[in-house]
C-alpha cells in the first residue's frame, strides 16, 4: 500500500509538470520515488529494504492524496482539456449556422412557392411506402399464412377447377352420341355404350376415327353426305382436353411447390425492408464519416492494441513495463472489459474477468503478460470471430 501511495504521489507531480516529455516520464517519476520513503526500491547489494512507516503516517497521506492531490490534478487537467480539446458549438457551427441565416428567406421563399409540390412529393412517397408494405410484405404473408392453412382463395393455379371435367364430360358425350347416331353394325345396347364410355375417358376414339377414315377417303363427299365435319370437330375437342390435361399436370407441380413460391415472393419485400432499416438505423445512430464496428469487431481490434502495446513495451531491470505502457494497457483492457460485457454469456464473462486481472499485474512479468494475451485469444475466439 505505501509503495502504491508513493507511486500515486510520484505520477501526480510528474503528469502537472508541462515541459517534462513523454520518454522523460518514467525516470521523473523513478527519481521521486527513489527518494521517497514510503517507496520500497532495490539497494546495490540485491536486497529489498523498506523504511519503517507508522499507520498513521500512511493515512494521513493517503488522505492528503485523495482531499488535496487527487481534486487538484482533476481540476488543472479539466481546464487543459478545454483548453486543448474539442471547440466549443460556437467555434464549430458558424460557418453553416451563418450560411443558413443568410439564405434562410430565399430558403422559405422555395418553400412557399412549392408548397403545393412538395405535400405532394411527400404524400406520393408516403403512399408508396404503404403500397410497397402492403403488396409486398402483408399479401404474400397472408398467401403463406393461407398456403399453410390449405386456404382455396390462396391456391396457384392457371386454369379452372371445373373446366377439365366439363370438357372431358361434353367430349364423351360426342363421341357416344356420334357412335350410337352411327353404329358399324346393330344398334348399341347399354353394355356397348359403357364400354365406348370407358374407353373415352382412357383417350380411345375408336368409333370416331374409324369414320374419319372412310370418309377422308373423299372428302368432300364426306363433308356434304357424311360425317367428316362432326369428327373434325370432336377432335379438335379431344385436342382441347389434352392441352387442359398437360396443364392439370402443370397446375399440380406449381400447387405441390406453393409454399415455395410463396416464400420467393416475400423475399424481395424482406429483404428490402430490412436494407432500409439497417441504413436508417446507421444513418441515425452513427456520426458522418465514421464507419461503426459490430461488437466483436471492435473486441478483435482492442485485443490487437493490448498485444501491440505488450510487444513494443521495453522491460525495466525486474522485467516489468514501463508506466506510460501500464497506463496505456489499462485504458485498453477497461475498454475490453466494458465491451465484452454485452457479448458473452455471465459466466464466461467472469471467466475473462479473471484472465484480465493476471493481464495487467504488471508484478508477473512481460513475459506473462503476453502469455495471457495468447490464453485469451485462443480460449474466447469464438466471441472475438
Amino acid at each position: 500500500m505505501s509503495k502504491s501511495i508513493a507511486l500515486m504521489d510520484a505520477v501526480i507531480q510528474s503528469v502537472e509538470t508541462a515541459e517534462l516529455s513523454v520518454g522523460k516520464f518514467d525516470d521523473a517519476v523513478a527519481s521521486i520515488t527513489r527518494d521517497d520513503s514510503f517507496y520500497l526500491f532495490r539497494e546495490t547489494s540485491g536486497e529489498r529494504t523498506a523504511t519503517p512507516l507508522k499507520p498513521a503516517d500512511v493515512a494521513k497521506r493517503l488522505e492528503y492524496l485523495l482531499r488535496d492531490a487527487l481534486p487538484t490534478y482533476t481540476s488543472n487537467f479539466n481546464a487543459v482539456a478545454r483548453e486543448n480539446g474539442r471547440p466549443s458549438w460556437l467555434v464549430r457551427y458558424w460557418l453553416p449556422a451563418t450560411a443558413l441565416l443568410i439564405s434562410s428567406t430565399t430558403i422559405l421563399r422555395i418553400f412557399v412557392n412549392r408548397k403545393e409540390e412538395i405535400l405532394t412529393w411527400v404524400r406520393e412517397l408516403g403512399q408508396t411506402v404503404i403500397d410497397f408494405w402492403a403488396n409486398w410484405v402483408v399479401e404474400p404473408t397472408k398467401r403463406i399464412i393461407g398456403t399453410i392453412r390449405h386456404d382455396a382463395d390462396s391456391e396457384v393455379s392457371i386454369m379452372s377447377k371445373r373446366s377439365l371435367e366439363t370438357d372431358r364430360a361434353s367430349l364423351e358425350r360426342m363421341v357416344i352420341d356420334f357412335a350410337v347416331k352411327n353404329p358399324d353394325g346393330p344398334a348399341l345396347n347399354e353394355t356397348q355404350i359403357a364400354d365406348v364410355r370407358a374407353k373415352v375417358r382412357e383417350g380411345d376414339l375408336t368409333p370416331v376415327l374409324r369414320s374419319y377414315e372412310k370418309d377422308i377417303q373423299s372428302p368432300v363427299k364426306g363433308a356434304i353426305v357424311g360425317n367428316l365435319a362432326s369428327a373434325l370437330l370432336i377432335q379438335v375437342q379431344k385436342t382441347k382436353v389434352d392441352v387442359e390435361l398437360a396443364m392439370a399436370g402443370i397446375d399440380s407441380i406449381l400447387k405441390s411447390q406453393e409454399l415455395l413460391f410463396g416464400f420467393i415472393g416475400l423475399t424481395p419485400g424482406v429483404l428490402v425492408s430490412i436494407g432500409v432499416y439497417r441504413w436508417l438505423g446507421g444513418v441515425l445512430s452513427s456520426r458522418k464519416g465514421v464507419q461503426r464496428w459490430t461488437t466483436q469487431g471492435r473486441m478483435m481490434l482492442i485485443l490487437r492494441n493490448i498485444d501491440r502495446i505488450l510487444t513494443s513495451a521495453t522491460p525495466n531491470e525486474v522485467g516489468e513495463v514501463s508506466y506510460k505502457d501500464h497506463g496505456l494497457l489499462l485504458c485498453q483492457v477497461h475498454l475490453l472489459r466494458q465491451t465484452a460485457r454485452g457479448v458473452l454469456p455471465r459466466r464466461i464473462f467472469h471467466d475473462l474477468l479473471v484472465e484480465i486481472d493476471e493481464l495487467v499485474d504488471v508484478r508477473s512479468g512481460l513475459v506473462r503478460q503476453q502469455k495471457v494475451v495468447e490464453r485469451i485469444r485462443w480460449a474466447y475466439w469464438k466471441w472475438f470471430t
